[in-house]
């Protein structure tokens, strides 16, 4: 269940309108639409324009060399032979070309760096809830950015699979900085055509799409993932279902990819607050119809805060079954932190 209390602000996603003067309104009401529009587009441009900067800075200062050690190409490649120098490897001496020049050469070889980084991201409407100054869509953008900058910098591709409860969103992998900001705008300004959340489905997506080595950041708030009874999975029978798929999914990616898993979350959804009789707008998954009035009593409360730690371990004991250490971020939080220590984490225990 995701519910959030009716309290509107201004976005930059949705359509933007159209500028044509419409039949039913008059040159005023068409006019203030045309103005609202270049609003809406001037804020999402300025948007962009700040994840760019934050999330820049983040990569040049902290994450510039773990990215390339933490995400290594598929192997090693013939560069050249040049003349032994004192403390080469013997082992690499080519000793044909020893042979034919009389004098010892070895062989020097490169990494083969080029990757393909997919940002899997879900873009269901339950991202639209925020209690702090930013909701998890916005969240979700940054965490986007920082990894495609990173890539863009080491010359590795980056592409997009947006999902809910199937994939609504695929931008091809490609590199270069206009590229990562029309990724960006794609998470911020998408707007669902379908309710729940299915990581599955976009993992069954990427694995019939993407057949080499890679990188899968996989972005989401994980809610009703498995499915169950407040997702109209049927119950226990659902969840169990689902978890099988999104487990079976998991493996299959994690034997070609390299599978990040991030959480983001934000702090109401945890632990809704004894409110009693309240009115919430339903973003995914209730079917209520717009706003509807719901009891938030002590012992709702408690109810729903048992049933979101139920979920949650589920999800977090299925990643360390999998070996799949998980990041969790909560709205409101410094998450650069969280980034820079998982890169360290990653580094040391690559060079174990």
């Amino acid at each position: 269940m995701t519910v959030v209390a009716r309290t509107p602000s201004p976005s930059p996603r949705g359509p933007t309108p159209s500028l044509a003067p419409s039949p039913s309104r008059g040159p005023a009401a068409a006019s203030q639409e045309a103005a609202e529009a270049r609003e809406r587009t001037a804020e999402l441009l300025r948007e962009i324009r700040r994840i760019e900067i934050q999330t820049s800075r983040l990569v040049t200062q902290h994450l510039a060399g773990s990215y390339q050690s933490v995400f290594r190409g598929q192997g090693i490649a013939f560069a050249e032979v040049r003349a032994y120098e004192p403390g080469d490897d013997v082992r690499a001496i080519d000793w044909n070309v020893t042979a034919r020049t009389g004098e010892p050469h070895v062989k020097l070889f490169t990494e083969e760096r080029e990757l393909t980084v997919m940002l899997v991201v879900d873009m269901s409407a339950s991202l639209d809830l925020g209690s702090r100054e930013h909701d998890k869509r916005h969240l979700v953008a940054r965490l986007a950015a920082t990894f495609a900058f990173s890539a863009i910098q080491n010359n590795d591709r980056v592409g997009l699979i947006g999902f809910t409860d199937r994939v609504e969103v695929f931008v091809p992998p490609r590199s270069g900085r206009k590229h990562v900001l029309a990724v960006i705008q794609r998470v911020l300004s998408h707007v669902p055509e379908h309710r729940g959340t299915s990581p599955a489905v976009a993992l069954e997506y990427l694995s019939r799409l993407h057949k080499g080595h890679g990188v899968a950041i996989v972005i989401s708030d994980f809610v009703d993932a498995l499915g169950g009874e407040r997702s109209g999975g049927g119950g226990e029978g659902g969840t169990e279902a689902e978890e099988k798929r999104l487990e079976h999914a998991l493996k299959v990616a994690k034997r070609r990819h390299d599978v990040i898993p991030i959480r983001v979350e934000d702090p109401l959804e945890l632990e809704l607050p004894a409110l009693g009789l309240l009115t919430v707008e339903d973003l995914e998954l209730l079917d209520l119809g717009g706003d509807h009035v719901i009891d938030l009593s002590a012992s709702q409360a408690k109810r729903y805060r048992g049933e979101v730690e139920a979920e949650r371990r589920r999800i977090d004991r299925l990643m360390r079954k999998l070996s799949l250490p998980m990041m969790s971020i909560r709205c409101g939080d410094d998450w650069q932190k969280p980034l820079v220590a998982f890169f360290a984490r990653r580094n040391r225990r690559l060079r174990a």
